[in-house]
């Protein structure tokens, strides 16, 4: 039952942050506007990739932090839940913006993969994030098949969502239906993120099991 927990946690942390538009998906749907779909779905594997590898960096060394140091473990959930809070009410009192997908068009050549790794990769947010996400599910004692189960989560959620992007969301008249509902979905993310953020706090006073 725990270990389904933490998986059903991580996906409900990382879920919303990864519908919310970002460079990622502004990086998928300028490629398959520019190349076409097949080059969007290119870049959909390079971005799938690139957050795969920070959730296994994130997950290796929260793993390695918490068999040794329970100081730093509960600093690295401290500011996992403050970084969660703090990301939550940005996006619960932000003001709508309009997605801007046209600039820089026709500079986007070559490698439509290494494209989508290096803007994920580039993202400074991004390792945050993850180590947020894990702050809440990792302990210890977390089996190495769990981590493994929420890498490939992290993998194939986004593998999904931004093929979708890719495949459906780069038309103009469903790009301006998805701007619509872009602010409610920054609302309901931000309620889930200070609530788990909140959560995070409340449970770093108790130490990590071994």
């Amino acid at each position: 039952m725990g270990e389904w927990l933490v998986l059903a946690a991580v996906f409900a942390i990382f879920l919303p942050a990864l519908v919310l538009p970002g460079p990622d998906f502004i990086a998928v749907v300028r490629s398959s506007m520019t190349h076409g779909t097949g080059a969007g779905l290119m870049t959909t594997l390079g971005v799938s990739t690139g957050l795969a590898f920070y959730a296994t960096l994130s997950l290796m060394g929260l793993s390695a932090i918490l068999v040794d140091y329970q100081w730093l473990a509960w600093t690295v959930r401290i500011l996992g839940g403050c970084y969660l809070a703090w990301l939550g009410l940005r996006l619960l009192f932000a003001k709508p913006e309009t997605i801007d997908v046209s600039e820089g068009l026709e500079r986007k050549k070559g490698s439509p993969f290494l494209f989508g790794f290096l803007v994920t990769l580039t993202n400074p947010k991004a390792i945050v994030l993850f180590a947020s996400v894990f702050a809440t599910a990792v302990t210890a004692a977390t089996p190495a098949w769990l981590m493994m189960a929420m890498i490939a989560l992290v993998f194939f959620s986004a593998l999904l969502w931004y093929a979708l992007v890719s495949l459906f969301m780069s038309s103009a008249p469903v790009m301006r239906r998805f701007q619509n509902a872009r602010h409610w979905i920054e609302r309901a993310a931000g309620v889930c993120f200070i609530a788990i953020g909140g959560r995070i706090l409340a449970d770093a006073r108790n130490p990590v099991s071994p």
